[in-house]
Formats: C-alpha cells, structure tokens, sequence
C-alpha cells in the first residue's frame, strides 16, 4: 500500500497529531494488557511502516508508560484527559495508532483479532474476522 497521512487527537483537543507512513497492520487486540489499557474487551490498533509522527498540538502535554518487562507494549497519552494517541515503537521501527484518537478514516479496516487466547468471556465476537491465539504470522 502506498503512504498515507492521517490527523488525530486527545478527547480533550488538547493533543493532535499527523503520522504519514504506509499502513500494514490493522488488530483488534484482546491481550490483558490492551484490555486493561483501554478499559474494553480490546484495543485497536493500526501499525504504520516507513512513517513519520508529528505533534502539532500539545506535545509537552505527553506521558508514556511503558511496561517495564515488555517487549514492545506502552502507551502514550494526553496528560490532561488520559486518552491514548499515537507513538513511534523503535521496536518495530514503525508508528501504532489507537484507532479511535483518528481524526480521519483509515484506509483499511480491521484484518484480525489477535491474542484471542486472551479474550475476556464478556468480550465482543460476533464477526468473522481471523483469529490468532497470538501474534500472526
């Protein structure tokens, strides 16, 4: 797929920010960790390769929280109101959005639901997307 540049911010406005890369994944995550995150029976995430991040607004308002034994989860967020927005992951030297912060419709839709092993009982599952006990392939 070729490079796109989507918009998108904090609840409170606050924060906005503009990624231009090339989409690549698109996840629903139902791992403990993306749950207890976002407060939801998932989190979802596009991931974007060869991409730039920029902050237009707000970026001294940022705070990330990375968990300490992880390999590559951690969350960034608005200081003022707590929402999640996107962040450069050097580990996978790409950029991950938390879908809902966009501003702008992505190009693909959601591809899997991974980490399914994972999923909380009450969690949603009526749609047919793949299913992956982890990451794909």
């Amino acid at each position: 797929m070729s490079q796109i540049t989507l918009k998108g911010g904090c609840l409170c406005g606050a924060v906005q920010y503009e990624v231009s890369g090339d989409p690549q994944r698109f996840y629903h995550c139902h791992c403990t960790r993306c749950r207890k995150s976002s407060g939801t029976g998932h989190a979802t995430n596009l991931f974007l390769s060869n991409a730039t991040l920029a902050f237009t607004e707000g970026e001294s308002l940022l705070k990330r929280f990375k968990v300490p034994e992880a390999k590559r989860f951690a969350r960034q967020f608005c200081s003022e109101c707590g929402s999640s927005v996107a962040r450069f992951v050097p580990e996978i030297d790409g950029v991950v959005i938390p879908a809902g912060s966009l501003d702008d419709e992505p190009p693909i839709k959601p591809q899997a639901r991974i980490f399914w092993d994972s999923r909380a009982d009450w969690s949603c599952d009526g749609d047919s997307l793949p299913r992956y006990p982890e990451y794909p392939e």
